[in-house]
């Protein structure tokens, strides 16, 4: 014979207590058991340059890192006062004299490469979207146009970024010359081999996510007459936008994940260059500093998808795109 046992009523302040261990302290509990883990790991690794770094050594490169930055900042800072100070002396003996001025030429430090990374992978990302967009909507909405592209988009979609760098590298050292190029020739092959790699999955989404609009939607436009580009403004984006904000993330983290390999090679100044750098260095604290860079990649890697997630929120009326 079973006995039931009562249930026990949960208040309000009890279910916000679950949720919150939920969403925080559960995870806290993870991210200390990993560290635990890694330093208990890290001193029985001995490499050609000395121990494996753990948390403690870890944290206390990133905090070299930044002192570096602040004094890089602070010699800026001083480079340009003495310049004003030079040109203000100039001017006073010599109203007519030409003033001239000379840009900061010191080191970028850790904190502007990752502000370099960022901007090379916003640029390749929204060359990718530009293109993959469009492409995957006349996709989705033409079977006979999707059957003569499909095979192309299997064929380069797996080619890793280290197949498609030294071909841009040559195209672009043939195309774009210029005596005062807007931009480095390194920074524009790692965003163009970026947006290469980003292409396929919002691509792909997209075209998913159109194909597979609701038919009595398709109907109702069809009754209605809609123009062709209205039908896409009116029926078929707010359809899909689901769909195409998963390849964006997709994209995203590929982009995000290609660009430093491409960075490495392309000797563009952003985290990839500084890992190589560093790994180049060989000196007792690069494996420290490394370590830095990557626990930065994998954080903005996190950020980056977090606010797309938040910008799909905004604008999709999927509201079961929740932030988790």
């Amino acid at each position: 014979m079973q006995v039931a046992l009562p249930r026990i009523p949960i208040t309000a302040a009890g279910r916000r207590l679950t949720l919150l261990a939920r969403r925080s302290l559960i995870p806290l509990l993870g991210v200390a058991a990993f560290l635990i883990f890694w330093a208990g790991a890290a001193r029985s690794v001995e490499t050609s340059l000395g121990t494996f770094p753990g948390p403690a050594e870890v944290w206390s490169q990133a905090g070299n890192l930044w002192q570096e930055h602040l004094r890089e900042r602070s010699r800026e800072t001083a480079f340009y006062e003495r310049q004003q100070a030079r040109n203000d002396s100039l001017a006073a003996r010599d109203p007519d004299a030409p003033i001239r001025w000379r840009d900061y030429t010191g080191k970028p430090t850790f904190f502007d490469q990752i502000a370099t990374s960022l901007s090379t992978v916003a640029v390749g990302f929204l060359l990718a979207a530009a293109v993959a967009v469009p492409l995957g909507i006349v996709c989705g909405l033409s079977e006979g146009f999707y059957a003569a592209v499909n095979p192309v988009i299997q064929v380069f979609k797996p080619v890793s970024p280290l197949a498609w760098l030294p071909l841009v590298t040559m195209v672009v050292s043939a195309v774009y010359v210029s005596d005062d190029p807007l931009f480095e020739k390194s920074f524009v092959n790692s965003a163009i081999t970026v947006a290469l790699c980003c292409l396929w999955p919002t691509v792909i989404n997209t075209t998913v996510g159109v194909a597979g609009i609701d038919r009595d939607l398709v109907n109702v436009s069809r009754v209605l007459k809609l123009a062709p580009l209205t039908h896409v403004r009116k029926v078929v984006l707010p359809a899909a936008v689901p769909m195409i904000f998963t390849g964006l993330r997709l994209s995203l983290a590929t982009g995000w994940m290609v660009l430093i390999a491409a960075e490495m090679l392309a000797q563009n100044p952003g985290l990839g260059k500084f890992i190589w750098d560093e790994f180049q260095n060989g000196s007792s604290d690069s494996l420290g500093r490394i370590m830095v860079a990557v626990i930065a990649i994998g954080l903005v890697g996190f950020a980056l998808d977090r606010l797309m997630l938040a910008l799909q929120r905004r604008v999709s009326w999927d509201k079961q795109a929740i932030l988790r």
